[in-house]
């Protein structure tokens, strides 16, 4: 028996990019797949758009919400797939095998997990992520930086946790690190499995987002240790900078 999987969808006044990305689940050659689709009551047309394929979504709830991640939670609570992903409006499952390749990659997996594209409003490719995707990854793996994107991460449904509603912005990576504690089975998955549409709230309010991932790894790893691995992250940084500077002159 092939694993379901339950592929959630948060959109909210996205008509520019919605289809897309329910497009790119329900193209998907894998038939396991349970899609659930959580509106924040649109009113930009955004609707139309998702029940014009409400014949192949599994749920669909619009309704207002208090945020992204109280929204996740309510796809969380309506998943019943052995495993389950975010794919939220304007992001894209790399290719239409995507979801065949991570589960042919090996059987019964707790985590499976690969590498993020990035791309613009135009779609273009900005290449992958700053922070590369481990070869080997355990909860402890953010610790200098988010190294998976929800966009590329399938965890076993009985694994998963809600949403912690105290983080506005980062609570994703909290509720990674708390469902890799539990995992016994972690694959990577070689390439590409996503693409992630650049921008967004965190990107808007960066200041907010960085003092909430402290606190996610403060909680997580220690207050000494994340100390000294801000350092760490503080230097990467800085010499991604560099490096791209040199490179765009």
């Amino acid at each position: 028996m092939k694993p379901v999987l339950s592929v959630i969808t948060i959109v909210y006044n996205n008509a520019r990019d919605i289809e897309r990305t329910m497009l790119s689940v329900l193209n998907q050659i894998y038939i396991g797949i349970e899609y659930i689709v959580v509106d924040g009551a649109s009113n930009d047309g955004t609707l139309d758009i998702i029940k014009n394929y409400e014949d192949r979504i599994a749920k669909l709830v619009s309704e207002k919400d208090k945020g992204i991640y109280d929204a996740m939670n309510k796809g969380l609570a309506l998943a019943t797939g052995d495993y389950v992903i975010f794919m939220n409006s304007g992001d894209e499952f790399y290719a239409n095998d995507t979801v065949a390749k991570v589960f042919a990659t090996a059987p019964d997996a707790d985590i499976y997990y690969g590498e993020t594209e990035m791309v613009n409003n135009e779609r273009e490719s900005l290449g992958r992520r700053r922070h590369q995707a481990p070869d080997k990854f355990n909860w402890r793996s953010f610790k200098y930086g988010m190294s998976v994107s929800h966009q590329a991460i399938y965890i076993r449904r009985s694994l998963t946790e809600p949403y912690d509603p105290k983080y506005q912005l980062s609570a994703d990576i909290d509720w990674i690190i708390r469902a890799a504690k539990k995992a016994k089975k972690i694959v990577k998955v070689d390439g590409y499995v996503a693409k992630y549409l650049v921008g967004g709230m965190s990107k808007a309010k960066h200041k907010q987002s960085l003092l909430e991932r402290f606190d996610i790894m403060k909680r997580h790893y220690g207050l000494i240790p994340t100390l000294l691995n801000h350092t760490v992250i503080a230097y990467n940084l800085g010499w991604y900078w560099i490096k791209n500077k040199r490179t765009n002159d």
